[in-house]
């Protein structure tokens, strides 16, 4: 209780904060309804209209909480309308791009560790892709992988995520398999250790606890380049596609459920890389 207790504190203090920005933000529009009417309304009939609009500039959290209801367990799963059927999608996704951002960033971190040359050509370069915002690089890639004839949106929406979730991947498998000092590779080295078995014996298992720890970081960057992803392909399902849609047909209620799904679903993603830690470690006998 005493470790939750400052997570609730933070939550209520930002529910508190969520109903007082949309009384503020929806008494616009109640002012301007009563200003055509000809009519006064005072400060307590207005609190009450700023909650239950149909199309209110800031929803309040129990508008939210019921359309994210109604999305998660009110439709069928195969529902076009089911936020889960939509999550499902986006999860898809979100798989093809984290394996591949995993392979990309396991394989080029390799083979910087390995080649120096690849440390001083790769590595710049892989630090500049960062700093190219996805929402102007999403376009450029969906056009070329329809130029290379790959025609579904799978597959640009993976090397999306990928462009995002590999690069936490290299950055810390690097620094993980350079984590030996000197000492203990010497002392393979007397033993007569092939560089293959330095790998495998002392440099992977070193390079675990980054690999993990970027994993988490990867997987929601992943999660967001997939809802990138769906915003500039024209998808109708997706969690970003459901955004795109609500922002669209000025249904923020609809925006605002899918925007708390894909928070939903970011943090059992994050939660299951944590699992596969833990047992990893276990397996490894290292404590937990």
């Amino acid at each position: 209780m005493s470790r939750a207790l400052p997570i609730l504190t933070v939550l209520a203090g930002i529910v508190v904060i969520w109903y007082a920005a949309a009384v503020w933000m929806n008494s616009t529009w109640v002012y301007d309804q009563a200003e055509r009417a000809g009519t006064t309304v005072s400060f307590a009939e207005m609190v009450p209209q700023t909650m239950t609009q149909d199309r209110p500039l800031l929803p309040p959290p129990h508008q939210v909480g019921a359309e994210l209801w109604k999305g998660l367990f009110g439709q069928a799963v195969t529902s076009k309308r089911s936020l889960v059927y939509h999550g499902y999608v986006t999860f898809k996704g979100t798989m093809m791009g984290f394996a591949l951002g995993i392979i990309v960033g396991v394989a080029l971190a390799m083979s910087i560790v390995r080649f120096r040359v690849m440390d001083m050509s790769v590595m710049p370069w892989a630090i500049i892709s960062q700093t190219i915002p996805i929402v102007a690089l999403a376009p450029m890639i969906i056009v070329v992988s329809s130029q290379l004839g790959l025609t579904g949106r799978d597959v640009p929406k993976a090397i999306i995520a990928a462009y995002l979730s590999f690069f936490p991947v290299l950055v810390s498998m690097v620094k993980g398999l350079r984590s030996p000092d000197q000492m203990q590779l010497d002392l393979l080295r007397t033993y007569g250790a092939s560089e293959a078995a330095t790998f495998l014996k002392l440099r992977l298992p070193a390079s675990m606890p980054y690999f993990f720890a970027s994993l988490k970081v990867a997987i929601a960057a992943s999660l967001v380049g997939t809802i990138v992803g769906e915003l500039p392909t024209g998808a109708i399902e997706g969690l970003g596609a459901r955004m795109l849609i609500g922002s669209q047909f000025g249904e923020p209620l609809i925006m605002w459920a899918a925007l708390f799904a894909a928070a939903i679903l970011a943090g059992l993603l994050i939660v299951t890389v944590g699992l596969l830690e833990g047992m990893a470690r276990r397996r490894m006998g290292v404590p937990a």
